[in-house]
Formats: structure tokens, C-alpha cells, sequence
């Protein structure tokens, strides 16, 4: 198939740990995204959202450094010896891949700030989860033409995906009480637009990409990408019914409601899942039909 690059086990481990490093991206840049804009939610809410960006962002350095050495195992065809060699790694570091890591390195570190209860701590994870989206600009398809709308579309793309993403556990825990019916009722309002501008960023992205109608059905960008937007349909689908028919049989007190809606947060969290290991496929071995 058209774009398809070789794949073996070097490439297999490259797309985990890049899907890794997404979700940990994501859910340590969404803990302080929910923290700033739900800052009257119940503490333990909070805490859960502050413990869980933490925590990604210690995954997000970790998978880092991983990928440094599959980058460099695949560009030198040496295997686990490339993968360790000083000179490969020299050459990884200086590419693309070492000026964004550098950045999500820093905003990671930044956000562990998150622990830090007040203004400055915030304010400093903020600012972390800004650069982490900043990378994704640097390396990727993003690079390509025109620079600047792919870039901008990427980073809006990442920090709405992350505002949503970093939301579910923290409302998984809310769900689980009938007061939480609010904060799950604020979250839906506020998503309905932050679901519009992930939607249009994302449609806009993949338009640039491929090109044309046949780019989507010829290529294995294309069928990747269609994979990827049937899966990210479903999940707006269960956001949806969430939305409309769980959250209020919550509010009004119906006993099975907190049951039925942790049990479709957790949906969404395996199809969140599903839809980052399809961008890790597109973003590792397949070429945009725009650029064969």
C-alpha cells in the first residue's frame, strides 16, 4: 500500500511508545487545564487531577528517553547496539525530535508545579502545558506546508484533546455521587465548544494532509486516518449520551445513573486509548498523501 514504511518490531515499539507518550502528554497537560477551570470542584477531585498529571508527566520524561533510543535503533538499522550508541543518539538529539523533546521535558517539570496548591504553582503548570503542546509543533507532519496553519492547528488540536482527555478521571470520581451531577453538568457546557474546536482542528489537519478524496481511500495515511475517525466518532457519541441522558438521570437521583455513567466514562478512556495508538501509526509509519 502507497506510504507504508517497512514494519518490524523496532516500529512496533516505536508506535507504543509514541501512543504512550501522547497520553501522557495529554492527561499531564489536561490535570492543570481542569484544575484552573473547575477550581470550586470537590477536593478530592482535584486532587485526583492534580495526582494523575503528576504522574503522567513523570511517565511523559520517562517515554522520552525511550524514544530516543528507537529513534535511533530505526535510523541506524543496528538494532539495540544503535540503539545505544553515542553518535546515533548525538545525531537524534540534534534533529527535530532533541529540540522538541527539550521543550516537553521543561513544560513536564513545570507541571509537576500542579502539586503546588495557589496561584504560582497553577500558573506554572500552565505554562507547562503550554510548551508540551508547543513541541508537537516542532516534529511531525506539522513541518510541513503552510508551517505556521499545521502548527497552529496541531496545538489547538492538543491542548482541546487534553482538556477533555485530562477530565475523565476526575469526572469517573464525581460520577460517583449525586452532587457531582453539577461539576458533570459545568464539564458538558464547557466541552460542547472545546469538542467543536478539537473537531474542526482536527478535520482541518487531515484535510491538509491528504489532499484529495483518493489520498484518503489509496493510501495507508488514509485508511490509518479513517480507523482513527470512526473510533473518535463513538467517542463523541458516548460524550454525547453522557451529556443528554446520564448526567441528568444523575441530577434527578436515579439509582442506576452513577453506575451507567462510570461505566461510559471508562468507554471513552478505553476509545481515547484506541485513537491514540491510531495517531502513533499515522505519525510513525505511514507518509501523507501530500508528501509521496
Amino acid at each position: 500500500m502507497d506510504g507504508l514504511a517497512p514494519i518490524d518490531a523496532w516500529a512496533v515499539l516505536a508506535i507504543l511508545a509514541k501512543a504512550a507518550g501522547y497520553a501522557a502528554a495529554l492527561f499531564a497537560m489536561g490535570g492543570p487545564l481542569f484544575v484552573a477551570t473547575f477550581r470550586s470542584a470537590p477536593k478530592d477531585v482535584l486532587r485526583l487531577a492534580r495526582q494523575l498529571a503528576v504522574g503522567a508527566a513523570l511517565l511523559g520524561l520517562a517515554v522520552l528517553a525511550l524514544r530516543f533510543g528507537i529513534r535511533s535503533a530505526r535510523i541506524s538499522g543496528m538494532g539495540f547496539e544503535g540503539a545505544v550508541d553515542p553518535m546515533m543518539l548525538g545525531l537524534v538529539w540534534d534533529s527535530p525530535l532533541g529540540t522538541a523533546a527539550l521543550r516537553r521535558g521543561v513544560g513536564e517539570l513545570l507541571i509537576l508545579a500542579v502539586l503546588i496548591e495557589g496561584t504560582i504553582g497553577l500558573t506554572a503548570s500552565l505554562l507547562g502545558a503550554l510548551l508540551v503542546a508547543v513541541s508537537y509543533t516542532l516534529v511531525g507532519h506539522s513541518l510541513g506546508d503552510p508551517r505556521w496553519l499545521l502548527a497552529g492547528l496541531v496545538g489547538v488540536h492538543l491542548l482541546a484533546g487534553a482538556f477533555w482527555i485530562g477530565a475523565l478521571a476526575p469526572l469517573h470520581r464525581a460520577a460517583g455521587r449525586t452532587e457531582g451531577a453539577a461539576l458533570l453538568h459545568r464539564f458538558g457546557r464547557i466541552a460542547s465548544g472545546t469538542v467543536a474546536v478539537l473537531v474542526f482542528a482536527g478535520l482541518t489537519f487531515a484535510w491538509l494532509m491528504i489532499g484529495s478524496f483518493n489520498g484518503l481511500f489509496e493510501t495507508a495515511y488514509g485508511w490509518t486516518l479513517i480507523a482513527k475517525i470512526g473510533v473518535a466518532t463513538a467517542l463523541l457519541g458516548l460524550a454525547a449520551k453522557n451529556k443528554l441522558q446520564l448526567v441528568p438521570a444523575l441530577s434527578s437521583g436515579e439509582p442506576s445513573a452513577s453506575g451507567r455513567l462510570r461505566r461510559s466514562i471508562r468507554m471513552e478512556i478505553i476509545a481515547v486509548g484506541l485513537i491514540l495508538l491510531a495517531t502513533a501509526t499515522l505519525t510513525s509509519i505511514t507518509t501523507p498523501p501530500v508528501n509521496l
